[in-house]
């Protein structure tokens, strides 16, 4: 019986013995030299911010009415980082905006939000498909800013709150 817990002892120092770690690399001489090589694997690095997580728009008065829109220059602006090309798209999260109060448009259309990202016109009518505002190959930021312009009628936008979730994109190829 005392001999078993010993042959156990053996046979994993045995073991023991068998096992030899990774060595490092050995030279010998004069001149001595040895190579090692460093890898490193880079992944597609890609940032998007945004100035601010939402934009109050102004509130349309008779002039935005009679004209039809109500402009928002530079609501906000998205800044992009990439160590590679990328690409930025916006969209409607919705076909239709949000709204709330008694009275209040049920049915506003996404396309009644346009935006630009040149600081006025022309404008283009969002949508719930994703458009490219803007591309380039890596940088260290890149900054888009976005306007918006927002179409009123006055038989159709009845007084309440109107919320649209502008989802912007941010790819790299």
């Amino acid at each position: 019986m005392t001999l078993r817990p010993l042959a156990l002892v053996l046979a994993g120092a045995a073991l023991l013995g068998l096992y030899q770690p990774a060595s490092a690399q050995v030279c010998v001489g004069n001149p001595c030299s040895l190579t090692n090589a460093a890898s490193v694997t880079v992944p597609v690095v890609l940032k998007l911010s945004l100035s601010s997580a939402s934009s109050a728009l102004t509130s349309p008065d008779s002039t935005a009415f009679n004209q039809g829109h109500q402009d928002d220059l530079s609501a906000l602006t998205a800044t992009v980082k990439a160590n590679t090309a990328w690409s930025l798209k916006i969209s409607g999260a919705t076909a239709t905006w949000g709204s709330s109060g008694l009275g209040a448009r049920a049915n506003k259309p996404v396309g009644d939000l346009a935006w630009s990202v040149t600081g006025g016109a022309p404008f283009n009518a969002l949508s719930t498909s994703a458009t490219g505002i803007a591309s380039a190959g890596g940088t260290s930021g890149t900054t888009s800013t976005v306007s918006y312009r927002t179409a009123w009628n006055y038989t159709l936008d009845t007084p309440g709150t109107y919320t649209m979730d502008v989802v912007f994109t941010a790819t790299a190829p």
